[in-house]
């Protein structure tokens, strides 16, 4: 029983952690809480049902998905945030959470409120690992997200575009000085959102199945993961991600599954009261 809920857990918790690492990456360069990161997902996630019923394959269906994603990204930050990119942390707040609820009903008008399945790649019969048993769905997410976050290690420690988006978290007008192009690097990270939106629905997709809600109680884990970790920290918004699934499941398998929710907030008030700048945050952090 404690051996399923845990690797259950940590299926769910990954999952969870491309929406919290995306909150982490969007707040720690523009010092917004991305309210609208949960819909860059729920679009997707549409996009790639309409691929699908298309007939396009998986991979290219995965692909186009990830395209489309970024770009609604790109088209948010040039559209509504840049307008506004010099303004106080709660006018952009507001900003995002207008595109959350325009997204919403977009999403409602065109494709409906219904919930609408998703066609999945992959054998639903359990797989036994050491006496555990785990569907071959938890161990493809878990897969996804591992290479995904191989990606961003790579990306964020070994490319120029990476490093130069550290630079503008630890100092963005220092890195202005040097000649790093603050703009196009606060574009990259709204691009870098839609990317792992995109990841984040399509895999959550066959679990929540797909509707303008569908992503409504990921995001709020995802935040909450990512306030546990420390809202600076990627590997502290994965570990407080994966905390969380695992948290929440043996809380659902022990407890009963209305106690799942209440256990994730559960975690972040008792933690907040300990180490009120999450786990990997240090005290104090400067204004950008």
């Amino acid at each position: 029983m404690f051996g399923q809920q845990l690797a259950s857990g940590l299926a769910t918790g990954s999952l969870y952690a491309l929406t919290a690492i995306a909150v982490v990456v969007v707040f720690r360069n523009t010092r917004t809480i991305n309210v609208a990161q949960g819909d860059f997902s729920m679009i997707a996630a549409f996009i790639a049902l309409l691929l699908l019923k298309a007939g396009f394959g998986y991979g290219t269906t995965l692909a186009l998905t990830v395209v489309a994603s970024i770009l609604v990204g790109v088209l948010v930050e040039r559209l509504v945030m840049r307008p506004i990119a010099d303004s106080d942390w709660l006018t952009l707040f507001t900003a995002t959470l207008g595109v959350f609820y325009i997204m919403h009903g977009v999403a409602g008008w065109i494709w409906g409120r219904d919930t609408k399945a998703f066609p999945v790649a992959f054998d639903s019969k359990p797989i036994e690992i050491a006496g555990i048993v785990v569907s071959e769905g938890h161990l493809i997410n878990m897969a996804w997200a591992a290479a995904i976050g191989a990606v961003l290690y790579v990306f964020f420690r070994w490319t120029k575009q990476g490093v130069a988006m550290r630079a503008v978290t630890d100092d963005p007008e220092t890195a202005r000085l040097m000649g790093i192009p603050v703009r196009f690097i606060v574009l990259l990270t709204w691009g870098m959102a839609g990317f792992l939106g995109a990841f984040a629905g399509v895999l959550l997709a066959p679990i929540v199945f797909v509707s303008p809600q569908m992503m409504d109680e990921v995001l709020i884990k995802g935040y909450v993961a990512a306030v546990f970790g420390g809202l600076y920290s990627i590997p502290g918004a994965v570990i407080g991600a994966l905390m969380i699934g695992v948290a929440e499941n043996l809380a659902g398998g022990y407890l009963g599954s209305h106690y799942k929710t209440a256990t994730a907030f559960a975690m972040i008030v008792v933690l907040l009261a300990l180490r009120p700048q999450g786990l990997f945050g240090i005290q104090k952090r400067r204004d950008i």
